[in-house]
C-alpha cells in the first residue's frame, strides 16, 4: 500500500461495522475521559499496601505547573538531613530560591553556548538544539552544581510565587528573549566584535526580570523555629551556603548518577558525559550506565540503609495518576484503542524517541518476595496530596525495570568493580541524543 484509495477506506469502514466491541468502546470514550476507563482496579489494587523496606518521609510536596520536579526530589532528598538536624517533624527547603539561580544559570549557559558556536550554520543541529532555549527540566548533576554554589534556604525565608508554579508563560518570554539576544550577539561574533560586555548586560536583563516574578533572593536572612520538643531557636544572618553547612551538610560528590541505557550507541559498565541546556557553563551531566540489575541493587541498597533515592522514569508511560499507579497491566490503553501493541525493547524505545525520562521523584520503599527480588516500588511524588495515595505512588517491577532510567546512589553501596568504574574516562556524548 501507498496511497490511501477509497477501496482501502470502504474495506476498514466495513470491518469496523462489523466489529460491536470497537463501536461499544466509542460510545464509552465519547463522554469519558480515557485515562478512566483505561485504568484496571483491580490490577492497581493488587500493587497496594506495605512494603517490606521502607524509609519515612515527611510529606508530600506539589511542584505545581512547573517542571521543576528533578529540583523538588533533590531538596525533598535534603530535606530529611535538615529536619532531623533541626529536630522538626515538618519542614521544606526553598524550591523557589534554587529554580531561581537554576532559571539564572540556564540562560547564561544558552547565551555562552551560543558564543561558542557563534561559526555553527544556524540550520545546523547544533544550533537548533541551543535555540530551543531553557527549560525548567533538569538533572541530579545540575541539582547538585546549584546548591555547591548558591547553598539552600528555608522555604519559609523565600516563598514560593505564583509565577514560580506557573512557569509556562515566563519561560515562553524568556526564550524569546534568548534568541533575540542569540541573534545579536552571533552577528557581533561575525562582525569581530567582544560580545561579552553586551551579555552581561543581557544578563542583567533577565536578572530582574525573575526578580519581578520570582522575588529577589536572600543574600543573608534570620530563621526561627520550635522544634518537636516546642524548644524556641532562632538563628540571625545566616547566609544560604552557612545554612547549608550547618544544617544538611551532606557531600554531594559522594552521590553518583546511575543509569540503565541499553543502546546499541550506549555501552553498558562505562560513564558517560555531556554538557546541555540544563546545565551551568563549565559543568556537565554526569552517569555510570549500569545494566538493569545493578541499579536495581544500589537503590534496594540504599532503602535498606535508611536513605531515599533520586530517581527518575517516564512518567507518561502506563501512569494512572488519580490512583497514583505506574505498571503496564493496570493502565491498557492498546486495549481501549484496538489492542495492538506499542511496545519497544528498552534501548530501542530511547533511541525512537518512544519514550525517556521525563520526571523524578523518590524512591521511599520496596517490596521485596520470598526470594528476596523486588515486586513494586513506593515513590514519594511532587504533584501534590490530591494525586495517588495522599501523594504516593506505587510502580510495578515490571514498570520499573522498561521505565525507570536514572536514580542517584551513594558511593558506600558501590562494589570494588563499579568504583573502579568511575576512574574511567567517560564517554562524551550529545546533548540532544539524551532528549
Amino acid at each position: 500500500m501507498k496511497d490511501i484509495t477509497f477501496s482501502f477506506l470502504n474495506t476498514w469502514a466495513e470491518v469496523y461495522d462489523r466489529d460491536n466491541t470497537a463501536r461499544t468502546l466509542h460510545s464509552a470514550l465519547a463522554k469519558t475521559d480515557m485515562a478512566d476507563l483505561a485504568y484496571i482496579p483491580a490490577r492497581g489494587a493488587q500493587l497496594k499496601g506495605a512494603f517490606s523496606v521502607e524509609v519515612k518521609t515527611r510529606g508530600v510536596t506539589a511542584q505545581m505547573k512547573s517542571g521543576r520536579c528533578w529540583l523538588f526530589a533533590a531538596l525533598n532528598m535534603l530535606r530529611e538531613v535538615a529536619a532531623d538536624r533541626l529536630k522538626v517533624d515538618s519542614f521544606e527547603l526553598s524550591q523557589n530560591y534554587l529554580s531561581f539561580y537554576d532559571k539564572l544559570e540556564k540562560a547564561n549557559n544558552v547565551l555562552e553556548m551560543v558564543i561558542t558556536h557563534a561559526e555553527e550554520p544556524l540550520n545546523g543541529q547544533c544550533m537548533r538544539y541551543i535555540l530551543t532555549g531553557m527549560v525548567d527540566g533538569g538533572y541530579w548533576s545540575e541539582a547538585a552544581d546549584l546548591i555547591r554554589k548558591y547553598g539552600v534556604v528555608p522555604k519559609q525565608v523565600f516563598p514560593e510565587t505564583y509565577q514560580s508554579e506557573h512557569t509556562a508563560r515566563f519561560l515562553s518570554i524568556i526564550n524569546r528573549l534568548l534568541r533575540k539576544d542569540a541573534y545579536e550577539l552571533r552577528r557581533m561574533i561575525q562582525q569581530g566584535k567582544d560580545p561579552y560586555p553586551r551579555k552581561a548586560e543581557m544578563m542583567a536583563e533577565i536578572y530582574r526580570a525573575q526578580c519581578i516574578a520570582f522575588g529577589k533572593p536572600p543574600a543573608t536572612f534570620d530563621f526561627a523555629w520550635r522544634d518537636k520538643d516546642n524548644e524556641y531557636h532562632c538563628e540571625k544572618a545566616l547566609t544560604p551556603l552557612t545554612f547549608y553547612e550547618k544544617y544538611v551538610a551532606v557531600d554531594l560528590s559522594q552521590y553518583v548518577p546511575v543509569i540503565n541505557e541499553p543502546r546499541d550507541d550506549r555501552k553498558l559498565h562505562a560513564p558517560v558525559v555531556f554538557h546541555s541546556i540544563e546545565n551551568m557553563t563549565g559543568k556537565d551531566m554526569y552517569a555510570l550506565n549500569l545494566p538493569q540489575e545493578e541499579l536495581e541493587d544500589l537503590c534496594i541498597r540504599q532503602l535498606k540503609s535508611g536513605e531515599p533515592v533520586w530517581f527518575a522514569c517516564d512518567a507518561g508511560a502506563y501512569g494512572a495518576r488519580k490512583e497514583g499507579v505506574w505498571d503496564q497491566e493496570s493502565v491498557q490503553y492498546e486495549k481501549l484503542l484496538g489492542d495492538f501493541s506499542v511496545g519497544l525493547p528498552k534501548g530501542t524505545g530511547l533511541e525512537y524517541h518512544d519514550t525517556a525520562a521525563t520526571h523524578a521523584v523518590l524512591l521511599t520503599g520496596v517490596n521485596l518476595d520470598v526470594s528476596g527480588y523486588p515486586d513494586r516500588w513506593k515513590i514519594e511524588n511532587s504533584w501534590g496530596k490530591e494525586a495517588g495515595d495522599n501523594g504516593y505512588f506505587v510502580c510495578s517491577e515490571t514498570y520499573f525495570r522498561e521505565y525507570g532510567y536514572e536514580a542517584v546512589i551513594h558511593k558506600k553501596h558501590f562494589s570494588k568493580e563499579q568504583l573502579a568504574m568511575l576512574t574511567e574516562e567517560p564517554v562524551r556524548i550529545r546533548p540532544w541524543d539524551e532528549e
